[in-house]
């Protein structure tokens, strides 16, 4: 029998397809939904306890009254302002040691998952529990980068990285070799549609990165059908992610509806 899960949601799709793994296999599981950062709309059958991101004892105790073996960090998590916090005198000691100043959603996560190995749990990737989610190197769909598109995808690479490295955001957008947006706490759809705000100009990539020496565990960059059909309402020419580090929710549905609007997904080699 495989060992009960914890859940640790923040928002998007991925906290839901990992709560539907869990019962098509018939694994036990428990939701930490993150206030503020999960989906209101969870399922009230679904095991839960809502947490403030901050409280990290009170996660904890959840986690070892459920008889949580394994922990596992779904969703998009925003960066929350100090006082979002809601810090209890666990989450105090982890902010002690990272610094607000220098937080981001890498770093406090990344903190969180050293106090939760350090508790005993062992800490998984949502890769390691759901096969094949990861992106592909090449072309997902009929729809292929012309040249100017491949310029916009390099020039958003090294951007995407140097964004990453300063653990602000995964994501950024390019037109004619120029970074016109970048994501910020806010979240790629939020980019998106400040680009879109912007003026009726066509064209351009949106370009997804894993952030530079990020725990691969937490918070990997990550697009859906959702992503194409805001990318193609906006005008963008297509969508660039890195190769085996971006996980893509529903293939088959996202390549279909990049067909329907004419839009490219690739998925771009790392670069060292």
């Amino acid at each position: 029998m495989l060992p009960k899960l914890g859940i640790l949601a923040g928002g998007g799709d991925l906290p839901r397809r990992l709560i539907a793994l869990c019962r098509n296999t018939g694994r036990d599981y428990f939701v930490v939904a993150f206030s503020g950062q999960a989906d209101a709309g969870l399922d009230p059958d679904t095991p839960h306890e809502w947490i403030a991101l901050g409280a990290g004892g009170q996660t904890v105790a959840a986690l070892h009254r459920e008889d949580v073996a394994e922990v596992v960090m779904a969703g998009h998590i925003k960066r929350p302002k100090l006082g979002q916090l809601n810090l209890d005198a666990y989450g105090a000691k982890l902010m002690a040691r990272i610094g607000y100043r220098m937080l981001g959603d890498n770093s406090l996560l990344s903190a969180l998952a050293g106090a939760l190995e350090k508790e005993g749990f062992v800490v998984k990737g949502a890769d390691d529990l759901l096969a094949g989610l990861l992106a592909s190197e090449g072309v997902m769909g009929a729809i292929t980068p012309g040249p100017s598109d491949l310029r916009d995808i390099d020039v958003g690479i090294d951007a995407a990285r140097q964004l990453g490295a300063r653990d602000i955001g995964q994501g950024v957008i390019v037109r004619n070799e120029f970074v016109v947006e970048r994501e910020t706490e806010d979240g790629t759809d939020a980019m998106i549609a400040r680009f879109a705000a912007a003026g009726p100009d066509k064209g351009g990539v949106l370009v997804k990165m894993k952030k530079p020496d990020q725990d691969r565990r937490i918070d990997l960059p990550a697009i859906g059908a959702a992503t194409v059909e805001n990318a193609a309402r906006a005008g963008l020419a297509g969508i660039a992610v890195e190769a085996g580090a971006t996980l893509v929710l529903g293939l088959e549905t996202l390549v279909e509806k990049a067909n329907a609007e004419g839009l490219f997904v690739i998925g771009v080699a790392p670069r060292e």
